[in-house]
């Protein structure tokens, strides 16, 4: 896991869009797997969404597949994700985290220790 800092999130009407921003301070990120997680109230965290160190590889939820788009940037060390067409279902507060072993393919199933504060997401119907 990483340091983060997440931001973007807020109130928005079903099939609007909102972009989520993580920051990390850490110094070999560009060397880790990022991705989001989201937890929906009296709900299980859960996998959203992952990017490979160079943002070649990407996997998805299937719930968000087609509507969220991952991205990076090494240079600024940010992580974005895009979110569109948001349904109610959508509601949460995303985390980022980062894995320096795991595979894009593995991030969804690692044990992070830490998480960040997360930015919350609304969606009304």
């Amino acid at each position: 896991q990483v340091q983060v800092a997440e931001s973007g999130g807020g109130l928005v009407q079903a099939g609007g869009s909102l972009r989520l921003s993580c920051v990390s301070s850490e110094r070999t990120f560009s060397r880790h797997v990022m991705g989001w997680f989201r937890q929906a109230p009296g709900k299980e965290r859960e996998f959203v969404a992952a990017i490979s160190w160079t943002g070649a590889i990407t996997d998805y939820a299937d719930s968000v597949k087609g509507r969220f788009t991952i991205s990076r940037d090494n240079y600024s060390n940010t992580v974005h994700l895009q979110m569109n067409s948001l349904e109610p279902g959508d509601t949460g507060v995303y985390y980022c985290n980062g894995d320096r072993s795991a595979t894009t393919q593995e991030f969804r199933s690692t044990d992070f220790a830490s998480w960040g504060q997360g930015t919350q997401v609304t969606v009304s119907s």
